[in-house]
């Protein structure tokens, strides 16, 4: 990389995007981009390092810039036709990133869940003990200079994690997501097994997860999970309103009892292959320990935020395996309270092909609420309703539109979940906003 030309990102404000370009200017890489001049959570890092962000426009683009594109981008957007008039280099974002990693002890951390947590988690971890870049999928990135581990996500959608070769990687679960690409659950598989087929030391991958066995792979696999035939397996387990606490076994051999700040089994699975990863470069567990209780999540993850007795939470869940994860989070850390969902889907595709799945996840709330379907760029209509949705939840749902948000004002001392992809948390504001102002009102 050439420290004297700029770095011009198409669509700087993504969650991968931003990250990368906060890693550049970290390491002392002259950055800028642009975007859609509406506000996003991810812009905050790129804001407070200010970094110049401008709106769409080709004259944007002048000589002596490389130019890396957002996938979300065709080539025929007026920057990327602008860049290659003038003859630029113009790279891909998960291209880039598959060349930036050759330098580094490189991770990448897939799955159709959890990836953007376990990266967050092993970010934080490594970074306590070892000198650590990396790239997390909530838009969060470091970049340091002297760094030997690089970690990061890798997005499995359109298979862009196939640009990728790293050291290791870490598959969270394989599950049929982005139904507007891939075919079937076989068709998921095949491009994790391809995935897995790149990496050059080692695969640390959920044992639990029922489609693992059919990744076949020339590296050693070490499986990580609860049931006791996985390399690295998490037993002993106690489950508090504080966290969790549970003993490691390596292969059969005790390796020692770990706690965690987080809720769910899922966050037990996510700490084990961070465990599992640590003990492989041979890092202190100790040190793992320490940065493990250390940990406070990552952006749009079961996001806390106490309003008079309610407890808000703001989670990106947006596939019935995570609203089933994020609800039973919940319920641990908060036994004794109601649990309210209020779920906005995302995408027309994933709504009508989890349709049934997606009411029996939000069943497990005590009280449900749905948001209209969130439209993506690439996807603005489709054959299925809200209402449809609301049909299929077994205990009734309630379709609540962001002017009414009444219905919510019944609830005291509970937990609402305010649970998607897309604008979901504009619903969690208004409705905070109302609690404040009656809280104002009253005093």
């Amino acid at each position: 990389m050439n420290n004297q030309n700029i770095y011009h990102f198409v669509g700087i404000k993504g969650s991968g995007m931003s990250a990368l370009a906060i890693i550049l200017h970290g390491k002392g890489l002259n950055v800028q981009g642009s975007d859609v001049e509406t506000y996003f959570f991810t812009q905050k890092g790129l804001d407070d390092l200010g970094i110049p962000m401008y709106p769409f426009a080709k004259e944007n683009i002048k000589p002596g810039m490389v130019v890396i594109a957002g996938n979300a981008f065709p080539d025929s957007h007026e920057e990327i036709v602008r860049a290659k008039e003038l003859g630029l280099e113009v790279v891909r974002y998960h291209e880039f990133i598959g060349k930036f990693i050759q330098d580094f002890t490189s991770v990448a951390i897939t799955g159709s869940h959890g990836k953007t947590s376990t990266t967050g988690l092993l970010s934080h971890v490594l970074s306590g003990i070892e000198p650590t870049s990396y790239l997390i999928g909530d838009g969060t990135g470091f970049g340091r200079q002297d760094a030997d581990f690089f970690v990061l996500e890798a997005c499995e959608y359109r298979r862009h994690f196939l640009a990728y070769s790293p050291d290791y990687a870490i598959i969270t679960n394989i599950d049929f997501d982005h139904p507007d690409y891939y075919q079937d659950i076989n068709d998921v598989v095949n491009a994790f097994e391809t995935f897995a087929g790149q990496v050059s030391k080692g695969l640390i991958a959920c044992g639990d997860d029922p489609y693992m066995d059919r990744i076949k792979v020339d590296v050693p696999i070490y499986l990580y999970g609860m049931e006791a035939e996985n390399d690295v397996v998490a037993s002993n387990i106690e489950k508090t309103t504080e966290g969790s606490t549970f003993d490691v076994t390596i292969r059969g051999e005790f390796y020692g009892r770990f706690t965690i700040p987080t809720f769910g089994n899922h966050n037990i699975l996510n700490s084990l292959a961070v465990i599992t990863f640590t003990h492989l470069e041979g890092l202190s567990k100790e040190k793992v320990q320490a940065q493990l209780d250390t940990f406070g999540g990552v952006k749009r993850r079961f996001s806390e935020k106490i309003v008079e007795d309610m407890i808000l939470i703001d989670d990106y869940a947006h596939h019935p395996q995570e609203i089933k994860a994020t609800l039973d989070a919940a319920r641990q850390k908060y036994p004794e309270k109601e649990i309210i969902a209020v779920f906005q889907p995302h995408t027309f595709t994933r709504t009508v092909a989890l349709l049934s799945e997606f009411a029996e996840a939000l069943n497990v709330a005590d009280a449900v609420y749905l948001c209209d379907i969130f439209a993506s760029a690439r996807e603005q209509s489709g054959t299925v309703s809200i209402q449809d949705l609301a049909d299929k939840v077994e205990k009734g749902a309630e379709v609540l539109p962001l002017e009414n948000l009444s219905p919510l004002l019944q609830y005291r001392n509970a937990v609402i979940l305010f649970m998607g992809a897309g604008d979901v948390q504009k619903f969690g504001m208004a409705y905070e906003e109302i609690l404040n102002h009656s809280i104002k009102r009253v005093n």
